[in-house]
């Protein structure tokens, strides 16, 4: 699996924050059996890994099935993957649907694909949990997705959501659950470079340009160039939710806020803001 004599300190540093997530949010629990999606990418190989060394030590027994999809993209070689995963020896799944297809087909040229891609593979993922009685899903998001993603539904639909370290799909059949929301990419890189991870390029949406999420990583990018913690606070900021301080009537509803009563959202009594 690459690993190279003892733990490094950025090894150390993830699992420390891989396993303060974990309990913070109690993402693993007793008899899990969890499908790790493996997208052949930096952050799946390095979830699967850390999750291998914690559930080596942890009080609870667990089961990891690592799970890559084959989406059928031109140029696609899924066989650096399928070595790695036969060096690290226990079960695992490829599966192949043709996904690429549906999606060319679907989007007009010169708008990006990522939005249907997602959603085609997450419904085969969900599917293939139930199907392998997996009890959660592990997916490799990392801090700086949750602060993208909440800086994206901010700027583009108008929305304060982030990126949840658990969540029950809307039928109630799965648990996705991100062992990573507490580690930075930077992070992630190093000690991909470490283990020398056979990486998988993405050749269906790799090479688009002026996709939204690719802005956004670039605002941060020169925002932390003036301001080196700025990211970091962006971050504590999800975490110290301050609800009385913002404008959703709904939640002050729900929580008891503010005046007795409130006007609903609906129809001419919605709040109308003109610039």
């Amino acid at each position: 699996m690459g690993r190279r004599g003892d733990s490094t300190k950025v090894e150390r540093r993830l699992q420390s924050r891989v396993g303060k997530a974990i309990v913070d949010f109690n993402l693993i629990e007793d008899g899990d059996r969890i499908l790790v999606a493996m997208s052949g990418g930096k952050d799946s190989y390095a979830m699967l890994v850390l999750l291998d060394r914690i559930r080596k030590r942890a009080p609870v027994n667990f089961e990891l099935l690592p799970w890559h999809l084959d989406q059928v993209q031109p140029g696609y070689d899924g066989a650096p993957l399928r070595r790695w995963l036969d060096d690290r020896g226990g079960d695992y799944v490829i599966a192949q649907q043709d996904t690429y297809s549906i999606v060319v087909d679907k989007i007009p040229e010169g708008k990006t694909y990522c939005s249907l891609c997602s959603r085609l593979r997450r419904g085969i993922l969900y599917r293939a949990a139930v199907d392998l009685g997996c009890t959660k899903i592990a997916l490799g998001h990392h801090a700086d997705d949750v602060i993208e993603t909440s800086m994206l539904n901010q700027l583009f639909t108008g929305q304060i959501k982030a990126m949840p370290p658990w969540l029950r799909s809307d039928d109630g059949r799965n648990t996705v659950i991100r062992p990573l929301v507490y580690c930075w990419e930077k992070d992630l890189e190093a000690f991909a470079a470490e283990q020398a991870f056979p990486i998988l390029p993405c050749n269906l949406c790799g090479s688009q340009t002026g996709m939204q999420r690719q802005w956004v990583k670039k605002l941060l990018t020169d925002i932390e160039s003036e301001r080196p913690q700025a990211k970091e606070s962006m971050f504590a900021a999800l975490t110290h939710v301050r609800p009385s301080h913002l404008l959703d009537r709904d939640l002050w509803r729900e929580l008891d806020l503010g005046p007795d009563e409130l006007p609903d959202r609906s129809g001419r009594d919605r709040l109308r803001i003109v610039r």
